[in-house]
């Protein structure tokens, strides 16, 4: 069994920080690609940064420059640093991991609960 838990949500005024973290857990024998996404009310789930096990990332034109991934592929934990927040970017946040499972060494896409972030005054 694994399992992703997600934490670091919350209400936070523009201009200000906020991190994501994201820990898989379980019989894993590798964690591959892990990345997170977002979806706002009424709008469509977007990809919001990933980045592969070997550390090459991309983002979403709309959060270059201001969020940053990173992984700790010994914790299997992906982090979103996110600064200069801003009110479009008030979304639900998802962790989404690419998992080889141990002794079965299946894989396995795993999404997250979900973590609220609202950027409001």
């Amino acid at each position: 069994q694994v399992q992703l838990v997600e934490s670091g949500g919350g209400l936070v005024q523009p201009g200000g920080s906020l991190r994501l973290s994201c820990a898989a857990s379980g019989s894993i024998f590798s964690t591959n690609t892990m990345g997170w996404h977002r979806q706002a009310p009424g709008k469509q789930r977007e990809l919001v940064a990933a980045i592969t096990r070997g550390g090459s990332t991309n983002y979403a034109d709309s959060v270059k420059g201001r969020f940053t991934i990173s992984r700790d592929n010994a914790k299997n934990t992906v982090y979103l640093q996110m600064n200069s927040l801003k009110p479009e970017d008030t979304a639900v946040y998802y962790c989404n991991v690419a998992v080889v499972a141990a002794v079965s060494y299946r894989y396995l896409e795993l999404w997250g609960q979900g973590t609220l972030v609202t950027v409001s005054s």
